[in-house]
């Protein structure tokens, strides 16, 4: 893994999480503690409106941070309620931490290829809904991380589990002053949840 990505995860703090939000992060904990127990993939669809923000975050984390704990057989994968683009704050955050990002395709939706470690496959990251070909069918966790989606999407087909993890939308930062700061706040508050989460996997 990439020395500064591996210094900001040993920097992350995750006793600064509540009691009711370890509470939100349970039912994670326990699909991913379930699947390891049997020995099956473990796959993890994160979903949000514009699969462009949050959710992307929330996939290129968890993949992170299940290696770092060397837990194997974890795919992440992100979806929306509509395709939009990843959008550029987002890979700029993730590269300012020591993530490597290729772009792959141009167009008004890039595909990127994401690294946290020179010889690990990358993440590939392009907005997509979450019913894309590229997304898992059946047998996964679907991880709710924005209201808006949780609320219009009632029904997630094939998904095992769904789990709305919520967290609050760094766009409403965007073209002021507080736009890098406030994208860099919401990747850390995201690692560091699924830190404590895949912590728990034993």
């Amino acid at each position: 893994m990439y020395q500064n990505i591996k210094e900001v995860i040993g920097s992350l703090k995750i006793e600064d999480i509540t009691a009711e939000r370890k509470s939100v992060l349970q039912p994670l904990i326990d699909f991913i503690q379930q699947k390891k127990n049997k020995k099956e993939d473990i796959r993890l669809n994160f979903i949000c409106t514009h699969n462009s923000r949050r959710s992307h975050l929330s996939q290129i984390w968890a993949q992170t941070l299940a290696h770092y704990f060397n837990l194997k057989n974890v795919f992440s994968y992100s979806g929306g309620t509509e395709a939009t683009a990843l959008f550029p704050m987002v890979g700029e955050t993730l590269s300012n931490i020591g993530f490597e990002i290729g772009t792959l395709s141009e167009g008004k939706n890039p595909v990127y290829a994401v690294k946290f470690s020179k010889n690990e496959h990358p993440v590939i990251c392009f907005s997509k809904t979450y019913d894309d070909a590229f997304n898992p069918t059946s047998e996964f966790a679907a991880i709710m991380t924005c209201s808006n989606a949780d609320a219009g999407c009632p029904f997630i087909a094939g998904a095992e589990k769904r789990i709305p993890i919520t967290f609050e939308d760094p766009k409403e930062f965007d073209n002021t002053p507080l736009q890098k700061e406030k994208y860099h706040e919401r990747s850390l508050q995201i690692a560091t949840e699924l830190y404590y989460v895949f912590s728990q996997i034993k």
